[in-house]
């Protein structure tokens, strides 16, 4: 496995496999790789010849206040993972790679990124739209693979590629649980084991709101007493919501068909996200 840390390096390399006529696959992370990357990974390689992963906590995403200095970091670990996953190159650039002294252009999303995380995280999602976008376009990637448990920031990144005519296709992948039903996460290293055995109250109550939906039960009280029952279980409730899969709109009763439920919720200084598909008959 190839590690670069240059532009030039990473060049080099994308510019000889292309050359070759090898299909390409990109699997952005942030580090700290867990099996729910290593199934990107995977998944990327069923889609192409040639599999680069990225290693780059982008300090873009954070907001002043948030963990950036405390995210997980492993990098002998990720790398150790990704020899054995198969991956063919490891994207690991520095901040001063990725932003560049006098750098001054941003990807700033709309549509898809208004509400739930966007209104919690005001400029995260200018960060994840600018840094995917950075990362398309240096590695020249065919198709990008993320997972399907930052609902959210998926739906932006397919409307970034659509709107800005990227020539790569977006593909996700559902989510990775342990077996407790939680979802796999970087951030579950900073969990207590108290708050862990705590945190599979999430992933609960979730199916449960998603199977009295799919019955007929109307949203707003199912999901006001979800929202209750889960701050009973010592979450601090963000939003729990219920929205249009793609566009991320609130649903509206009376509609029927796919819908998403959303949420996110903290144990102790630790945010856990978390969704899953609901069909509502009409």
């Amino acid at each position: 496995m190839r590690i670069e840390r240059e532009l030039e390096g990473l060049r080099a390399a994308t510019g000889a496999w292309r050359a070759a006529g090898r299909r390409i696959a990109l699997v952005p992370t942030m580090g700290a790789l867990h099996a729910g990357h290593l199934a990107l990974v995977a998944e990327a390689r069923r889609r192409a010849e040639i599999v680069i992963t990225s290693i780059f906590v982008n300090p873009l995403q954070f907001l002043p206040h948030e963990d950036l200095a405390r995210y997980p970091r492993d990098e002998a670990g990720d790398l150790e993972k990704l020899r054995a996953a198969g991956c063919d190159l490891a994207w690991m650039p520095t901040p001063a790679v990725m932003y560049p002294p006098g750098a001054a252009t941003v990807v700033e999303p709309a549509g898809p990124a208004e509400g739930w995380e966007g209104d919690e995280r005001p400029g995260h999602f200018r960060g994840v739209a600018t840094v995917c976008t950075k990362l398309f376009m240096m590695t020249g990637a065919d198709v990008a693979v993320f997972g399907e448990k930052d609902w959210q920031q998926l739906q932006v990144i397919r409307r970034v590629v659509a709107d800005l005519h990227l020539p790569l296709e977006i593909v996700g992948l559902p989510t990775v649980r342990d077996a407790d039903g939680l979802a796999l996460s970087s951030r579950n290293q900073r969990l207590s084991p108290e708050q862990r055995a705590r945190a599979a109250a999430l992933p609960r109550r979730l199916r449960a709101v998603a199977k009295a939906l799919a019955e007929g039960r109307p949203a707003a009280p199912t999901l006001a007493e979800a929202r209750e029952g889960l701050a009973a279980d010592g979450f601090g409730v963000d939003y729990l919501a219920l929205v249009v899969p793609h566009t991320l709109k609130p649903w509206t009763e009376g509609q029927h068909g796919e819908a998403r439920l959303l949420a996110t919720a903290r144990l102790g200084e630790v945010r856990l996200l978390d969704n899953l598909p609901v069909f509502l008959r009409g």
